[in-house]
């Protein structure tokens, strides 16, 4: 029996990369899996994976940054699945550029998924955590909002207003049993990081403690250990996993 046996999460993102794996690995501990993503075919190769596997997961369509789909998804997970345990924030969107030549629609786009869209999703969802007196929820922030980058000023400032927001919530929340935590990856082998020359990984590598790039695994690895027993007495907290880039 896994950690999770019992338990409903809720993974936004889940269509790819981070999220993909963040679903897979709850799956495995127990977790009837909600995955959420924009893109419906894409989800379904997710719920397929987790299937064949022999877990369980349903396929929602869901764009963070719509406030009443988000709403009407949360409560449809509660419905079909009989509950809501575990929720992880970790849709996202990069829309890099230079602060002085950035387009405040480029900023107004990534703090409407990157941010907006954790509220969008965290406040009902928290509503039946409330109610049932427990819940997870940890939030995909980034390493990049403890160190800052050039050229992502937009997706530092949501990322870094996430953590604000996972502190917050740590503190009106942990009376109900209910913990909210953050985990910031750093450079991850995904589909954002395979654009990558040889010699910017070159000079990624050489500037981390461990000298790899992380996988979507290494942090669905964290995100399980919060979600589960071994997290029951923290929250509050943001947990590096990115191999000593910050330190």
């Amino acid at each position: 029996m896994g950690d999770l046996e019992g338990r409903v999460a809720l993974v936004t993102g889940a269509s790819r990369g981070i999220g993909r794996a963040v679903a897979s690995r709850l799956a495995r501990e127990g977790a009837a899996v909600a995955c959420a993503a924009r893109s419906e075919a894409a989800l379904e190769e997710t719920v397929r994976a987790i299937r064949d596997a022999g877990g369980m997961a349903e396929a929602f369509v869901l764009d963070v940054a719509d406030a009443d789909r988000a709403r009407e998804v949360v409560a449809e997970v509660h419905e079909r699945l009989g509950g809501l345990d575990v929720l992880v924030n970790n849709a996202g969107i990069v829309e890099d550029q230079i602060f002085v030549r950035m387009k405040p629609e480029q900023w107004r786009r990534v703090m409407a998924v990157d941010l907006d869209g954790v509220f969008n999703v965290t406040q009902p969802a928290s509503r039946i955590m409330m109610r049932r007196r427990w819940g997870r929820i940890v939030n995909i922030s980034s390493v990049i909002a403890l160190m800052g980058n050039p050229g992502q000023a937009n997706y530092a400032a949501a990322k870094a207003g996430m953590i604000g927001m996972t502190r917050a919530l740590a503190r009106e929340l942990g009376s109900r049993n209910i913990t909210v935590n953050a985990v910031a990856p750093g450079y991850i082998e995904t589909e954002m990081t395979a654009s990558l020359t040889d010699g910017q990984r070159e000079r990624l590598l050489e500037a981390l403690a461990i000298p790899r790039l992380g996988t979507a695994d290494d942090v669905a690895e964290a995100v399980a250990f919060l979600a589960g027993p071994g997290g029951d007495y923290i929250t509050g907290t943001v947990l590096n996993v990115s191999g000593g880039l910050y330190i």
